[in-house]
């Protein structure tokens, strides 16, 4: 989840508002998923972790791939 929401934020100027709902937009979701599952309170710094690294994953290689793909294309195009 956070790998998509990583290259949807990867569009917005940083410290903007929807850049901010991004980051926090799937607490909402892991947060009751974590409690049906009843997940051990120890591993939450992992799952903090996993959802920092996706949000960079995310923003940093998935959106760099975007951008370059429809840039080739425009360039063929030409």
């Amino acid at each position: 989840m956070n790998l998509f929401l990583g290259r949807w934020r990867a569009k917005f100027k940083k410290m903007t508002l929807p850049w901010w709902l991004l980051i926090h937009a799937s607490i909402p979701v892991l947060i009751p998923l974590r409690i049906w599952l009843d997940t051990p309170k120890i591993w939450i710094p992992l799952f903090i972790v996993v959802a920092i690294i996706g949000q960079f994953i995310g923003s940093r290689y998935l959106a760099n791939n975007t951008v370059s793909v429809i840039e080739a294309d425009k360039t063929k195009s030409v």
